[in-house]
């Protein structure tokens, strides 16, 4: 089977190629634009401004994803578009144009659900089954779910405000460091020293919830407090990192005996993805985390872990091969819930 992926959800116009083959896995394109170019300056995502961009770029990143997988329309047995959550505009351009494409080569049309595409997505590279526990970090999301298998995904714990994503952004929005912060914050805090102690919401909860609002004004009272020097910044930026390290882990610890409690004869597999998941501080020290819990750490690889569309098309043929169900009457869903 190959697929067509595409993916419009928020500030990126993506679409690759996916094919499965005499049982073996391969992305052959995963063509992604950025635009944090165009909405740099505003220190965010400008919804009016994305969706020009989509409908600006989309057809040519098509064709190149298809150029560059070396296949053609006629090759193409699935085509599948993110359908929710995200901006509307850019969910409609999305949906819209996999739909034109599916009518126009007569092949099925699947929507797929951006959180789900983010949680399969590790099973691109590994051999991973089963139920898996999932820590998903993004720009909009952030959630310890239980994965019992496709389709079926239990939420253990989820934000009550802010998303880890956007945290990031807004910490860097206040240290005037830059946009996206994610990347910025981890460059500053390489040259940091974590002497800050800022409050940690719900760390003492006993539960899988999160909240970063408190976080993000305990950093704000500390940035109003000083002179924003470089080494100032730095040192912020590496104590908001240690800070956002800690809570993941505490909450992760309380996932994992759940996971445990649930499947005590399944091995513990946990998987950290979405775009807070290219963090190598992160990444580095939830390597530790899962020798100390005894538990086995799957984390895609960058280019999966940010929003993609390989991640869209590996999980519309994962789903399709279980329920093979067209779907052109879909309309996107903004708020469409895992």
């Amino acid at each position: 089977m190959v697929v067509l992926g595409i993916e419009t959800s928020c500030d990126e116009t993506a679409a690759s190629i996916v094919e499965h083959k005499n049982g073996k896995k391969k992305v052959l394109s995963n063509i992604l634009y950025s635009q944090f170019k165009e909405h740099k300056k505003f220190g965010g995502v400008v919804p009016e401004i994305a969706f020009r961009e989509h409908v600006k770029l989309i057809d040519k990143i098509i064709i190149k994803a298809l150029n560059k997988g070396k296949k053609k329309f006629k090759d193409i047995d699935l085509i599948a578009a993110t359908g929710g959550p995200g901006l509307h505009g850019g969910l409609l351009i999305g949906t819209t144009v996999a739909k034109s494409i599916s009518l126009s080569i007569n092949k099925p049309f699947v929507p797929i659900n951006h959180l789900e595409g983010h949680i399969l997505s590790p099973r691109i590279e590994y051999n991973l089954s089963f139920p898996f526990l999932v820590l998903l970090v993004t720009g909009g999301h952030t959630m310890l779910i239980i994965a019992h298998k496709i389709g079926k995904y239990e939420i253990l714990g989820l934000t009550l405000d802010d998303a880890l994503g956007e945290a990031f952004d807004k910490v860097a929005k206040l240290l005037n460091i830059g946009f996206p912060g994610g990347p910025q914050i981890e460059k500053y805090a390489k040259k940091g020293v974590p002497n800050i102690k800022f409050a940690q919401p719900l760390i003492n909860s006993n539960d899988c919830n999160f909240s970063f609002s408190g976080l993000k004004t305990s950093v704000l009272k500390k940035v109003s407090e000083k002179k924003n020097s470089i080494k100032f910044k730095e040192d912020v930026c590496a104590s908001f990192q240690y800070t956002i390290l800690n809570i993941l882990e505490k909450k992760s610890e309380l996932a994992l005996k759940i996971f445990k409690k649930k499947f005590p004869t399944k091995k513990k597999n946990f998987v950290i993805v979405g775009g807070v998941a290219s963090n190598l501080f992160l990444r580095k020290n939830f390597n530790k985390f899962a020798k100390k819990n005894n538990c086995k750490l799957f984390v895609p690889n960058k280019s999966f872990c940010t929003d993609n569309a390989a991640m869209i098309a590996w999980t519309a043929m994962e789903k399709y091969n279980n329920k093979k169900k067209n779907n052109l009457n879909f309309q996107p869903l903004p708020n469409w819930q895992i």
